[in-house]
């Protein structure tokens, strides 16, 4: 049975962190490590992860040394990771029940050392637990192959289902970037050769705007991934202007699902 290294960052998420994590220790596949890292939250978060470290000892929460933001968090819970493949979940989403089970079994009968799924979208005050969500029409499509190539146009992972094989990979840490850091480490382990496989099946429930909305934080994320393509890849200034467009299109086409 391999262990799986879930990594969730926290802050000031109380209202949905239960949730989040109760879909994770209730995978059918049960051996697994849930590596939290809390933000400096002023909401009582910590305090909530305490209380699910005593009732299971495959929560490890741990407070960060600074308030770091996101991509900090996530690094020093991979830093912390002991299993087989690394996974990642934000603490206002949710799996399926059998999203680690389906995954390791997909990563087994294929090359690629990087894994994602299709998920479902719902609204921001779904307030169910994952066991609970009722399959919708609001379903992000997961691309049966990638490559860096196509990465660059689009990012086509969804960091809620993305795993990594850690024996093939070793540790992999997110670039100190502000924002876009997912996108970036997907970046990074393509460039090094190795390509993505995307499972067709929703396995993931990502929390979201009505459907049909266009939402303004997904525009405002333009700027870091300009910052993305031109210092962290290098691209020249069209290709980068490319990349940009791609990106642009794919935060309104998936705002409306």
């Amino acid at each position: 049975m391999p262990l799986v290294s879930v990594v969730m960052p926290v802050y000031n998420s109380a209202a949905t962190l239960g949730a989040a994590v109760r879909s994770v220790l209730s995978q059918t596949h049960s051996d697994l490590e849930l590596l939290v890292t809390d933000d400096k939250s002023s909401d009582g978060s910590l305090d909530l992860l305490m209380e699910f470290a005593r009732q299971d000892e495959r929560v490890k929460p741990e407070s960060a040394p600074d308030q770091g933001g996101a991509g900090r968090a996530r690094n020093l819970a991979i830093e912390r990771a002991r299993g087989d493949f690394v996974a990642f979940l934000d603490s206002d989403d949710l799996w399926l029940p059998k999203k680690t089970e389906r995954q390791i079994e997909f990563a087994a009968t294929g090359d690629a050392p990087l894994t994602f799924t299709s998920y479902y979208k719902m609204d921001a005050d779904y307030d169910g637990e994952s066991a609970d969500f009722t399959p919708n029409g609001r379903v992000v499509r997961a691309r049966e192959h990638v490559d860096y190539r196509a990465m660059l146009v689009r990012d086509y992972i969804g960091a809620l289902t993305a795993m990594y094989d850690r024996n093939v990979l070793g540790t992999r840490l997110m670039p100190e970037m502000r924002k876009r850091q997912d996108y970036a480490l997907w970046l990074t382990i393509m460039r090094d050769g190795a390509d993505a496989r995307g499972l067709a099946e929703p396995l993931a429930v990502y929390r979201s705007h009505q459907a049909g909305s266009l939402s303004s934080n997904k525009l405002s994320l333009a700027p870091y991934n300009w910052e993305l393509y031109r210092q962290h890849e290098g691209l020249s200034v069209p290709r980068a202007t490319r990349a940009l467009a791609g990106a642009v299109w794919q935060s309104l086409r998936n705002s409306r699902i």
